[in-house]
């Protein structure tokens, strides 16, 4: 990290301002992906990304994906829900 020199606390003042802006920034991009993140995980995003051959292994292939997207889901939204409950206490 390269040094600063300031000459006035204004100059000080200023940059500790758009260090926190850009932290704000930072923090709501991440937000925004792990919110993305969570709804491609939804079982139905999930069956529309998949291309399903019709049949009966289709209907084999939907189960099994449907269950899988919905236990990764409830760790998921479990995780978070602890994770809330220790933010508040």
């Amino acid at each position: 990290m390269a040094t600063s020199n300031y000459s006035s606390f204004e100059e000080i003042d200023q940059r500790l301002k758009i260090l926190w802006l850009q932290k704000k920034i930072d923090h709501e991009n991440i937000k925004l992906g792990i919110h993305r993140s969570k709804e491609n995980l939804y079982p139905s995003n999930l069956m529309k990304a998949i291309d399903i051959p019709g049949g009966f292994g289709g209907f084999i292939q939907n189960i099994i994906i449907t269950f899988i997207a919905n236990k990764l889901y409830k760790k998921f939204v479990k995780k978070d829900r602890i994770k809330e409950k220790i933010n508040y206490n």
